[in-house]
């Protein structure tokens, strides 16, 4: 009897180790991006918060970027940012986004733009800005633009794909699946401590991936991405629902392809090693961050680089940080500004803006 506890006692032991070993486990990076890749089109509905920030821009060496002119357009790029926070949903097919532009330097303002779109229609906030005076009759109304109506006057046929998000995201999916499928999971892909990742508060991950190139397989990196990822991704958009959506004909395509394969990869190769002695990489990482539902939900992409043209004796240094943060995830959106009622068509635009002389 007790050989028969000891050994029940032993399966149950070993079935509860079994059982938390698989809820906590990791995935391989690369399946675990393709898994959630998978997941993140049962996203029917969301809230998305995009940001853009210029860390650092500079170029030096050159007698334009000494003059006045330049001085003040980098200043002004240099810790600019850009915030896109967005509302969706997939039926009946409803978005909107407020965007939002941050300029420092000596033309320090912000230009915040709130946009509306539906199956038809677009609406756009027509902003106030200081550097750009608008009638006051126009400012704070928004923009209503009749997609079908446009391309009937382009001569063109309307196209609902072209603006279709759900459309849209599933080509970024499979075309991000086809580049990443190419690079080997070792030397490009690598789970890091969530700890260590700057997630959002309060955000919980389940694991993160992290895409990283460096000086040492840049040249490698840019290879693979010619050779291999490119004519993949040029065979998903070959697909019909993709070619038609962006308006692609199959010339185009197949005329991309075969400049690819008569590529000189000797000449290829020159122009790599070229590269790899003027730029220098301090940082390229795309951070994934999977939530506890499998939702690839926290994007975070960060890109350092410094170039040198030894022809011109310029030096450009340039320090980038995006990110995406999804929220709200199926659950029933709460849109905050809704179908605009204060409208003006292109043509009262028009006649507006002609009254004052623009």
């Amino acid at each position: 009897m007790s050989r028969k506890w000891f050994t029940s006692m032993m399966l149950v032991m070993l079935s509860v180790v079994l059982v938390l070993s698989g809820c906590s486990s990791k995935k391989e990076p690369k399946e675990a991006l393709s898994s959630a890749a998978v997941k993140a089109l049962e996203m029917d509905s969301y809230v998305v918060e995009n940001q853009i920030k210029i860390l650092d821009f500079s170029v030096e060496g050159t007698e334009d970027t000494e003059s006045a002119q330049v001085g003040a357009v980098l200043s002004m790029l240099k810790n600019a940012e850009i915030n896109i926070k967005q509302i969706y949903q997939k039926e009946p097919m409803q978005t909107e986004a407020t965007l939002e532009v941050k300029l420092t330097g000596d033309m320090t303002t912000t230009i915040t733009i709130p946009l509306v779109m539906t199956a038809e229609k677009l609406y756009v906030k027509i902003p106030s800005i200081p550097f750009l005076p608008l009638p006051e009759s126009v400012t704070g109304k928004f923009l209503v633009l009749d997609l079908k109506e446009l391309a009937e006057q382009a001569g063109e046929e309307f196209n609902p794909d072209l603006f279709n998000p759900e459309k849209s995201q599933k080509l970024s999916m499979e075309l991000m699946g086809a580049l990443f499928a190419e690079y080997e999971s070792g030397a490009y892909f690598s789970n890091i401590d969530p700890k260590e990742a700057s997630l959002p508060a309060g955000f919980k991950a389940k694991q993160v991936v992290q895409f990283a190139i460096t000086n040492d397989n840049v040249k490698e990196a840019v290879t693979i991405l010619v050779n291999q990822a490119l004519p993949k991704m040029l065979d998903i958009l070959a697909k019909e629902e993709y070619r038609s959506m962006l308006q692609l004909t199959p010339e185009e395509i197949e005329q991309a392809k075969q400049e690819l394969q008569e590529g000189n990869q000797d000449e290829l190769g020159e122009a790599l090693d070229e590269m790899k002695n003027h730029l220098q990489i301090n940082k390229f990482t795309v951070d994934t961050a999977i939530d506890e539902n499998n939702y690839p939900a926290y994007y975070n992409v960060q890109a350092d680089v410094a170039v040198n043209d030894p022809d011109t004796q310029t030096n450009v240094k340039a320090a980038v940080q995006m990110t995406s943060h999804f929220t709200q995830i199926n659950e029933k959106p709460a849109f905050e500004i809704g179908i605009p009622t204060d409208t003006l068509t292109l043509e009262e635009l028009q006649e507006e803006m002609g009254q004052y002389g623009y």
